[in-house]
């Protein structure tokens, strides 16, 4: 499979990891979410792999901005739901095809991921 990175494209932590990935040489495409969008479909692939806790950006501003009443009793398809209305609220970088989805970036994880 080959290696996706999602993000955002004027996003610091994306920025840090595609430094990582082309100082590696490693050949990826990027899809910049918050332009194209993430279908219900995908997020909910990755839900089922990391867990919805770990792909919903709750430290962001976009979900610090929601309404209390939109904050309260989130459930999986809630957090889903939220995401793609508002790709905002997804932890970045995602990145599939390195083996297990990678959320965020840790150099340390990357370089485990890519045999590096």
């Amino acid at each position: 499979m080959p290696t996706t990175m999602f993000g955002i494209k004027n996003c610091d932590t994306v920025a840090k990891a595609r430094k990582w990935l082309e100082g590696e040489g490693v050949a990826y495409d990027f899809h910049d979410y918050k332009t194209q969008g993430v279908t219900a479909d995908r997020l909910r692939a990755w839900v089922g792999e990391v867990g919805w806790h770990v792909l919903l950006n709750r430290a962001g501003t976009t979900f610090r901005k929601l309404p209390d009443a939109d904050r309260a009793d989130i459930d999986e398809a809630r957090a889903i739901a939220l995401m793609v209305a508002q790709p905002s609220m997804i932890k970045r970088p995602v990145v599939e095809g390195a083996g297990p989805l990678l959320v965020g970036f840790k150099p340390e994880r990357y370089a485990a991921a890519f045999g590096k």
